[in-house]
């Protein structure tokens, strides 16, 4: 068995540095690096395509609203050729960084609003799929099981891979509980290594109600921006190596 660990980096811009990126990548398989929308900037997306090459970390786009002070986390309302455009637009700048240094773009894993919305609105999830559709059609769309973004690569013949979130609470209906209510963090480690073991190998999680629902885990999130970060990372790395569960990163896991 193996799953592929993931994290949101590169998120550093002009003078303000974000999460652990030199620490946390080296850990992970595979990168959503920022592509200057909701974070980054043309040099920390250098460095960290960069640092990813050296250590052998996958590098995945991680295009996000136009909303730098939310961080792209505040729905916008875009039309479907904008989103593709934007798209286009952050998946090219960021590959432009990956032809630089000889590697290959692995994924696309939409942020914050943009994920959570594509989860629920078919045609945004269309759009982005017309995006990564056009681009490159190798490319692996990472995605939750249970919404519309997965289901819509999956119906097109995409190659899609299904995300859960190892810091995240569930809804009854699979998406993430909403970062504004109560619960929506889990902050005990070994709680959230726990969940994430179950995700693998049983299939399911406790929702936030207290209902278990199915769900599917081909990558596990781990951000790197929390105070907990590094520490979560060694402890689920340590837990997944006794349970006998490799760390891939996503296209390693389709060879």
């Amino acid at each position: 068995m193996r799953v592929d660990l993931n994290a949101d980096v590169g998120e550093s811009f002009g003078r303000y540095t974000l999460g652990l990126d030199q620490e946390v990548i080296p850990l992970i398989s595979s990168a959503n690096v920022a592509c200057g929308f909701h974070a980054g900037d043309p040099l920390v997306m250098e460095k960290t395509v960069s640092l990813c090459g050296t250590v052998g970390t996958a590098v995945g786009a991680h295009p996000g609203f136009p909303d730098l002070q939310g961080f792209g986390r505040r729905n916008m309302n875009m039309n479907p050729k904008e989103v593709k455009a934007m798209l286009l637009y952050q998946i090219g700048a960021l590959d432009a960084f990956l032809h630089e240094h000889g590697g290959r773009l692995q994924h696309v894993k939409p942020h914050g609003a943009l994920y959570n919305m594509a989860a629920k609105e078919e045609e945004l999830a269309k759009a982005i799929c017309d995006a990564v559709q056009d681009y490159d059609k190798e490319l692996i769309v990472l995605a939750q099981s249970s919404g519309k973004l997965y289901r819509e690569a999956e119906k097109r013949g995409l190659a899609v891979s299904a995300e859960v979130f190892m810091d995240r609470a569930y809804e009854e209906d699979g998406s993430l509980v909403a970062r504004s209510k109560e619960g929506a963090m889990i902050t005990d480690e070994d709680l959230a290594i726990d969940r994430v073991l179950s995700m693998i190998l049983e299939g399911k999680v406790r929702a936030v109600s207290g209902k278990e629902i199915p769900i599917k885990a081909d990558s596990v999130c781990v951000h790197g921006d929390g105070e907990k970060a590094l520490l979560f990372v060694k402890k689920l790395r340590a837990a997944l190596e006794e349970n006998g569960i490799a760390i891939q990163n996503l296209r390693a896991g389709r060879s």
